[in-house]
């Protein structure tokens, strides 16, 4: 069923003055979004025709774009990936999890995209496997489900990994389950700790490689010293990672991974109206 209003929609009417406007300031690939999003599920792209077994009725149905930042595309998307998911799925409960990064580390994240989201995962990831398998908290070995978000509720730059985490793990020789507490998985202010420390020493790893590029505003960054004085404030701040209870059982879990995995910026939903005001 076709919303009253979509993103298609105002990239149709809206989008030949809006490329005209910001000529040269437009990346290739947000052209490429653009163009796919207004061509989706229409002539442009082809289609194909479905005939119905029984009552022999037919229909033309034109061709999606499949780009991953399309509205229309992304939730079939997301069914598919989550069906293959259910089988990963353990009989306990499981626990949310997110870490975040500081403003100073989301603006260089901004212009050093790939390299720094890849950073976000590892750290993550390593600082929940480290202190999962400490003996003073869970002593095993935990499994993890990672959903990057590049942007807040409001939009704005805002990098965050979200974490399904099953409330327990296996233990070190393999033989056994070892369980988390009921409402209690890992002590976050550890998490905090063990990932900022991993993410600065690794941030500056990737500075002293060279991989990191600045630009504009950052550009002074370029400069070791300067870099370093950048980040030192945020060396005693706090970093924020939290969990949340566990959900009640994998169908919440299912649940909530299909709002989180292949989500877009601006679904249609979201949108309230079009006109000569905005």
């Amino acid at each position: 069923m076709r919303t009253s209003l979509e993103v298609a929609d105002i990239f149709r009417s809206a989008g030949p003055a809006y490329r005209t406007a910001h000529a040269g300031h437009l990346s290739l690939g947000q052209l490429k979004v653009m163009t796919a999003i207004e061509n989706c599920r229409t002539g442009a792209l082809g289609g194909h025709v479905e005939a119905c077994d029984d009552c022999g009725h037919w229909r033309i149905a034109y061709n999606s774009c499949r780009n991953r930042h399309c509205p229309k595309c992304q939730g079939a998307a997301a069914r598919t990936w989550l069906a293959a998911r259910e089988a990963d799925l353990l009989p306990v409960g499981y626990f949310h999890v997110v870490f975040t990064v500081p403003a100073e580390i989301a603006d260089i994240a901004w212009q050093n995209k790939a390299v720094v989201y890849d950073l976000l995962f590892r750290a993550a990831a390593d600082t929940m496997l480290t202190i999962a398998a400490d003996p003073k908290h869970l002593g095993a070995r935990i499994g993890i489900t990672a959903v990057l978000h590049t942007w807040g509720s409001a939009l704005a730059h805002h990098p965050h990994v979200h974490m399904i985490v099953p409330g327990g793990g296996i233990a070190p020789d393999g033989t056994r389950w070892i369980s988390s507490r009921p409402a209690f998985l890992l002590p976050v202010r550890v998490l905090g700790a063990l990932f900022r420390r991993l993410f600065l020493t690794r941030l500056l790893a990737l500075f002293d490689a060279g991989k990191l590029a600045f630009f504009s505003t950052l550009a002074g960054l370029a400069a070791r010293k300067a870099f370093l004085r950048h980040l030192s404030p945020i060396r005693k701040k706090r970093w924020v990672v939290y969990a949340k209870p566990p959900f009640a059982g994998p169908q919440a879990v299912l649940a909530y991974l299909s709002r989180y995995t292949h989500r877009v910026a601006i679904s249609n939903r979201r949108l309230i109206a079009f006109d000569e005001t905005g």
